[in-house]
């Protein structure tokens, strides 16, 4: 089974997200903010992040390049209603009005390529 890191601060998204991907096989770790996903985040239990970008304090965009500085090859998606213009630390940006079938294809093409 995957671990995958899962960030959001808004509850509803990231419960509804959380309960598809575990439906889907995956085991998710939460966390509520960039901050706290990065106290969290640890390569070796962290197959993937899944990270919304619009948060207060962090951008998801900033987190991800500070994950990719500490682990280049974690894969990173993001999954928002509003990306960043700098995507160069995202593997993968999906909109949040797409369907959950697209975030799953997204993270099994990433993982993969691992």
């Amino acid at each position: 089974m995957k671990t995958l890191l899962l960030v959001d601060d808004e509850d509803d998204p990231r419960n509804i997200t959380k309960w598809h991907l575990e439906n889907l096989g995956f085991v998710i770790e939460c966390a509520r903010s960039a901050e706290d996903a990065l106290a969290l985040f640890d390569p070796r239990i962290h197959d993937l992040v899944v990270t919304d970008n619009s948060m207060s304090g962090m951008t998801g965009a900033e987190m991800a390049h500070i994950i990719k500085i500490r682990s280049p090859s974690t894969p990173v998606i993001m999954f928002t209603g509003q990306p960043p213009e700098d995507r160069s630390c995202l593997d993968v940006v999906i909109l949040r009005s797409s369907s959950i079938l697209d975030l799953q294809d997204g993270i099994n093409r990433l993982l993969a390529a691992r």
